[in-house]
């Protein structure tokens, strides 16, 4: 049954000065909230390999931020701002990035109002020759309210990932209030990113450096990677007075074999890094189910783990993936989720969770409220009175599920 759950319940005052707006000097200087067993305390990031126990698994969301916003102009002057969110034609993120001369995109489309037919160009306020000369337009092929398919042209034979790195400009969230700098090229994004295609930083990783991983590892923590590109539909707040009203966007996921066979063997805690590693790992289940009763893993829906209780274990649902990959002589699941994880959620995987502090009335409030309970409003208020930064810039905190 979808829960009924009334958005308004998951507030909390959050003041514009208590937003990070940006990062600290250094990544792992940050504050870290520690919730356990109903306590709540306060360390420094870089302590956190020494508060892990050992011999658990911490997963991590390695997915690349890329400078997806562009500026271009009507011959008219008005300026119309395209945000790539995924790929269409292609519709792979490494033949997409790699494709010279033209490409599809759905978008998010600013002043779309103004924007109605004919060829747009890159604006080039400081007559950069770079520019000019690859001469990147764009053409608005369909629309559906505020997004659209875009294609776009270039010349020079450079692949599309060059000329965002050219042209773009990273997506920082709107809630900062500000224009991205050159500190959002290098700060908004994880040290350990690969995978070119998210729109929003896995903000919980931009704590972790080098160091800290390694320390983590040396202490016995097995280290793994799940990607999930984060799409455009972390931006959004929810605008229905119940959550049964809000729609989840697809994003895009893959996980390996050796850690599906990891988890599925059991004996190490997990811990997620960011609510996005979270999505993808209670996410396995779900798509084992489909995989048991079809043959084949499906995309997972918005609403798949309230629906049904499933007769299945996590384990066989594991298993289901594993057979799949393994009879096809492949070594990584590619999939989609809308998951969306609420208070009344029955966790499979994820045991703890390294996350930031989140938007007020937002899905990831109500994710944590799943993870820790009713205890969420203690943790939000201990952090407010103890002067924590909040949001993608902010502070991190170290939650252990409530059992």
């Amino acid at each position: 049954m979808i829960p009924e759950i009334d958005i308004k319940d998951y507030s909390y005052p959050l003041t514009e000065d208590r937003i990070a707006k940006y990062p600290l000097p250094e990544r792992d200087s940050s504050k870290l909230l520690i919730y356990k067993d109903g306590k709540i305390s306060t360390r420094v990031f870089r302590e956190l390999p020494s508060i892990l126990p050992g011999g658990g698994l911490m997963v991590f969301n390695d997915t690349k931020v890329v400078p997806a916003r562009l500026h271009f102009a009507k011959p008219s002057g008005a300026v119309i701002e395209i945000f790539c969110l995924e790929p269409s034609d292609p519709p792979e993120y490494d033949r997409a990035f790699a494709a010279g001369g033209r490409c599809r995109w759905k978008c998010v489309v600013g002043n779309s109002k103004r924007w109605k037919e004919g060829p747009v160009s890159l604006l080039n306020p400081h007559a950069s020759a770079e520019i000019e000369a690859m001469d990147l337009q764009a053409v608005l092929i369909e629309k559906d309210g505020r997004t659209g398919l875009v294609e776009f042209t270039w010349k020079q034979g450079l692949p599309f990932s060059r000329v965002l790195e050219i042209a773009g400009t990273v997506p920082i969230p709107p809630y900062l209030n500000r224009e991205s700098e050159s500190i959002d090229l290098e700060r908004y994004q994880t040290t350990y990113a690969r995978w070119r295609g998210s729109v929003a930083a896995p903000t919980a990783g931009l704590h972790f450096t080098p160091s800290t991983i390694e320390e983590i590892r040396r202490g016995g923590t097995l280290i793994a990677d799940v990607c999930l590109h984060v799409g455009a539909g972390t931006f959004l707040p929810v605008k229905s007075e119940h959550i049964s009203g809000h729609a989840m966007h697809r994003e895009p996921f893959s996980i390996k074999l050796d850690l599906l066979r990891q988890l599925r063997d059991g004996g190490r805690e997990v811990t997620a890094v960011g609510t996005t590693s979270v999505r993808t790992l209670e996410s396995l289940y779900y798509a084992g189910v489909s995989c048991i009763k079809k043959g084949y893993p499906e995309d997972v829906s918005q609403w798949a783990p309230y629906e049904r209780e499933y007769p299945y274990s996590t384990v066989e649902a594991l298993e289901a993936l594993i057979r799949f990959l393994e009879e096809r002589g492949e070594d990584t699941l590619v999939l989609g989720t809308r998951i969306i994880i609420v208070p009344g959620f029955r966790w499979r995987i994820v045991d703890r969770l390294v996350t930031n502090f989140h938007q007020s009335e937002s899905t990831l409030i109500l994710l944590v409220a799943a993870f820790v309970g009713e205890d969420w409003r203690r943790i939000y208020d201990y952090a407010l009175s103890e002067r924590f930064r909040f949001l993608s810039y902010g502070d991190s905190s170290l939650l252990y599920r409530k059992i």
